[in-house]
This record gives structure tokens, sequence and C-alpha cells, in this order.
């Protein structure tokens, strides 16, 4: 299995990725931002472009990014995931970001990329619909062409912070086959609605679209290939998330079992918690090995990525929510309480758990990709 190694200046960076979301994203903050409509901090997230130019980090020098790859970007969504960063960061750089640079439209990536990279644009990819499903053989908004002029009618739903987005690539279908759009967030025709989600830190939105106009990004007819591309690495990029809040919770989980006292003695010392913890390690372990897999595969443009993207995805989805439960149980009754942050990290494994299809949708995948 390949794996990462990471570098002194891989886990520099680390360390500096940390030390700025734990100033700029504790929980305090979290909770402030999930009750908000769009869910991020605008200072936060400009601060993320200025100082550490995280959202340009895939983002080829060029266009006015960092030239760096899956690995840096591993790394920064492995802390923010431990720290349940409410930001359009994952929408804007693994969904929008990629479809832009695999879409090879050198005109769009031109108009776009430089202020994706700068933090100046948020952007989100629209793909999947009402009837739930998260491959392309779900898409069934249309794209017609009247006077020169693309439209697109439809609707999109669970399109991430789509209500914050100024720019969404929205997958339809011509006659040509899928394509990929470029639409501006308030341009005519577009309604957006807030979902209401149980994961109250990912901001999910339902696009309406009628007769909305587009402009075309990449080559008429081959958007399939390019956004099953995209869902591999944002199964990829998930996988990494997922990892950060797992190594979290863990660390929650033992420092309670050490600090809480019950008949005289730390309950670490209960032979039910000590196994608790033990499995959760090996969970935590485990998700990880899957995870750099999935992200040395996609570093190395590997023809292996799409079965350890699924197998990523599937794991770590799994690992995250029994973790984040058995967290919530070595707290006990407190661990229940809305006041402690264990029920917030459970809400986002359920929801990234589903998000880009469940751990049965992708042992399925990962069967057909390796030839079950």
């Amino acid at each position: 299995m390949t794996t990462i190694t990471f570098t002194d200046e891989q886990e520099e960076f680390r360390t500096i990725v940390r030390q700025f979301l734990e100033s700029r994203s504790p929980e305090s903050a979290v909770r402030q931002l999930m009750e908000t409509e769009l869910g991020y901090d605008p200072t936060v997230w400009s601060q993320m472009a200025a100082q550490l130019a995280l959202q340009g980090l895939v983002v080829p020098e060029a266009y006015g990014g960092q030239g760096f790859g899956q690995i840096e970007l591993t790394i920064a969504l492995e802390e923010m995931g431990r720290v349940l960063l409410c930001a359009p960061f994952f929408a804007t750089v693994v969904l929008a970001a990629n479809a832009l640079l695999l879409s090879a439209d050198a005109e769009a990536n031109a108009k776009y990329l430089p202020g994706l990279a700068g933090g100046e644009t948020i952007a989100t990819v629209a793909f999947a619909e009402p009837n739930g499903r998260w491959d392309t053989s779900g898409i069934e908004t249309t794209a017609a062409k009247t006077d020169g002029s693309w439209r697109l009618t439809g609707t999109k739903s669970y399109v991430l912070d789509g209500c914050a987005a100024q720019l969404i690539i929205v997958a339809a279908r011509t006659e040509s086959g899928i394509s990929l759009f470029a639409v501006d967030g308030d341009a005519s025709g577009l309604t957006r609605t807030s979902l209401a989600t149980m994961d109250q830190t990912r901001k999910l939105a339902k696009i309406d679209l009628d007769q909305v106009p587009a402009t075309l990004v990449g080559v008429d007819g081959a958007g399939a290939d390019v956004l099953n591309r995209v869902l591999d690495l944002a199964a990829v990029g998930l996988a990494a998330e997922q990892v950060g809040g797992m190594q979290r919770v863990l660390e929650m989980a033992v420092q309670y079992a050490k600090d809480r006292v019950q008949f005289g003695r730390p309950i670490g010392s209960f032979q039910a918690i000590k196994h608790k913890c033990a499995d959760m390690l090996l969970e935590v372990e485990s998700a990880k090995s899957a995870a750099y897999h999935a992200a040395a595969c996609a570093a190395d443009s590997s023809d292996e990525l799409p079965s350890a993207a699924s197998l990523a995805k599937a794991y770590c989805s799994e690992a995250y929510s029994h973790t984040t439960a058995e967290n919530i149980h070595i707290h006990g009754g407190i661990g229940f309480t809305w006041e402690h942050s264990a029920h917030l990290y459970f809400k986002r494994a359920k929801s990234s758990e589903l998000m880009f299809g469940d751990p049965g949708y992708h042992r399925e995948q990962l069967a057909q990709r390796i030839g079950i």
C-alpha cells in the first residue's frame, strides 16, 4: 500500500496551520458561526488567504496560487477537520478549484482561479439533485444553447456552501452529454434556499435554475470524466477531514478517562474504558492508513485513485461515526449535553458519512472498480 512520509517542511506546515486554526476556530467561534446563515467568518477567510495562502494551495503559480499538491492539501484538511472549521474551504478548493483545473479550460482558469486562490471568490460545485444520487447518472438538469448562449434549467440539492458561493460550477446535460458550466451566484433565474441540516457546522443549499445564463467550462459533453475525478478527490479530501476529527475525539476521550475519577480512581483504569480507548486508537490509525494511501494515489495521479478513494471514504466514514459515538459513551451523561463539544463531532461525522455517498455506496463502487 502506498502511503505518505511527511517531510520536515510539511510537518512545519502542519504546525503553523494548527496554531492558526486553534486561535481562529475555537469551539466558541464554531458555535457562533453555525447559527449564522452563511456559516463562516469573512475576516478569518481573508486571513487564511493573506497569511497562509490556504485557498491557493493546489492552484498553479501561473494563476496566483502556491502550486503545491495533494499532500499539503491533506494536511490542511486534516487540521480543519480537527477543529470543525466553519468556512467554505472544501467547496471552494477541493470541489471548484479541482473542477476548473481538471477541465483544462485555460480561459476559465485564467478568469476564475486567481480569485479563488486569493480568497476573493467563494465557489462550489452543484451536481447532486433531489433524487439523492451522488454519481453522474443522477444529473437531470438540462443545458440548452439559444442564440449562442447557454441556459440551465433544473434543481440542485445538497450544494455545499451554495448560499455563500459567488461562483457555482453546475453539472448539466446537453445533447453531447454531461457538461460543466460556470454560473454567477447572482445570475437571473437562480434561486438559493438554505437547507436544514443535522450538522450545522456545514452549510448546504438547494439551488433552483430557471433558464439561468451560464458559460461552458471545458469541452461540451466531457463533464462526466471531470466530475468523476473531482468526486474521487472529494472523497479523498473528506477522508482527511474525518481523520482529523477522529484524532481530536480520541484525545478528548483519553484525557477525560484520565481526569474523571469514580470509586476513588480514574475511569481510564477500568477495563471497559480501556477497551473503548484501545479500539478507538486502532480505528484512528487504520483510518490514517486508508486516507494517506488515497492521498498518495491522488498526488501521484495513480490509476489506483478511484478504488483508493472509495476504500478511504467507506472506512473513514464508519470509523469516524463509531469513534464519535464512543467518545460520548466514555464521557457519560455530560457527553450527551448541548454544552459539551462531543455532539458537534458526532453530527459532523454523520453528515460526512452520507456526503458524496455512504459507506455502502462506496463499497459497491470499490467492488466494481477492482473488478469483483
